[in-house]
């Protein structure tokens, strides 16, 4: 048995709002309107008897979007997927739309249909890129330019001591490594690496550097320089040896 989609709008323009809502209801879809992010965090529970997938529609015009304001709503509609509607394509922003959560970034000059295949496409856990993507990538000179992004400590709150923890993570150094090159204990290292893990929402520390490596950083390259155990002295100062019935000038 299939159920409709619910969505929840959240949008602060009201005549955007209620022609998206009109769109939607013809299709099918049953639609929650929110013109702020205080009217929905005030929404009543669902009925048990609104079953079916769920998507969080939000206008990025309405309120700006950061982290701590997804996070609310996120935790007060655990089950429904993030959308990001907006008046025009950035390339930024996008990221940060999917770097937050978003299953999709919707430019509003997109037709009906399409919109709703989007969000049908969303409703069943798919991940759907906007077009204008593959104009912007063609544009730009390289890729690492695409790639460009805020710093990592803005995305993921690290503090300066993890950042710089993720920078060894990214070299593969074990904590014993770590902790000498940083001059702290390795106590205080897994304390470090446990919060880096947490943050990044990674299960281990390949992932964690996989993360900072999509994320432009670099690791600690230039300053791991290889340990010698003994100074090898030059040739010149070697004793000379003498074995057993050779001559020292042979």
């Amino acid at each position: 048995m299939s159920y409709p989609v619910n969505v929840r709008l959240l949008c602060g323009n009201a005549i955007v709002r209620e022609g998206l809502s009109r769109i939607l209801m013809e299709r099918d879809f049953r639609v929650t309107q929110y013109p702020n992010v205080s009217t929905a965090l005030q929404q009543v529970e669902v009925p048990e008897e609104d079953v079916g997938p769920a998507l969080l529609l939000i206008d990025d015009g309405t309120e700006a979007m950061d982290v701590e304001t997804l996070s609310v709503l996120q935790k007060r509609f655990p089950c429904s997927y993030l959308v990001l509607l907006s008046d025009r394509f950035d390339f930024q922003i996008m990221l940060k739309a999917f770097r937050l959560g978003a299953l999709a970034y919707i430019v509003k000059e997109i037709s009906c249909d399409r919109l709703v295949a989007t969000l049908r496409l969303v409703a069943m856990g798919e991940r759907v890129l906007p077009p204008q993507l593959a104009d912007e990538l063609q544009s730009r000179p390289s890729l690492t330019d695409a790639l460009e992004v805020e710093r990592p400590v803005d995305a993921a709150c690290l503090s300066d001591r993890e950042l710089e923890i993720l920078r060894w993570l990214i070299m593969g150094c074990p904590n014993k490594v770590i902790s000498k090159r940083m001059n702290i204990s390795e106590a205080t290292v897994k304390v470090h690496v446990k919060a880096v893990l947490r943050k990044l929402r990674v299960k281990n520390r390949t992932q964690a550097a996989i993360w900072a490596a999509n994320h432009g950083m670099r690791g600690r390259m230039t300053e791991v320089e290889p340990e010698l155990p003994v100074a090898i002295p030059h040739p010149a100062r070697l004793p000379v040896l003498e074995l057993a019935g050779v001559p020292s000038h042979a």
